[in-house]
C-alpha cells in the first residue's frame, strides 16, 4: 500500500459537510482539521496496484465543497 496525505480546501462555511461526505466515502484511514491555506488533511492508503490520481479522483475529489487539493506521496521510511 501507498500512503498519501491530500489536504482540503472547503467553500467557506462548508468543511464540515465535507468532512461528513469524506468520512462517508470510507476511503481515509484519519481525517484532521487544520489551519493555514487548507481546512482538512487525510491520510489516506492507496490499495497496491492502483493509480493514485484515479483512485482519489474516483473516489473523493467529485465531493460539493472542495474548492482545492493537495497531494502528498510519501516513501519508505528510514
Amino acid at each position: 500500500m501507498i500512503c498519501v496525505f491530500v489536504q482540503f480546501r472547503c467553500t467557506p462555511g462548508q468543511t464540515y459537510q465535507v468532512a461528513d461526505a469524506i468520512y462517508d466515502r470510507e476511503v481515509v484511514s484519519e481525517l484532521f482539521s487544520t489551519s493555514g491555506e487548507y481546512d482538512l488533511i487525510a491520510k489516506i492508503y492507496i490499495p497496491d496496484g492502483e493509480d493514485v490520481g484515479h483512485y482519489l479522483s474516483g473516489r473523493l475529489f467529485d465531493i460539493p465543497g472542495i474548492v482545492r487539493t493537495l497531494t502528498t506521496m510519501t516513501f519508505k521510511a528510514f
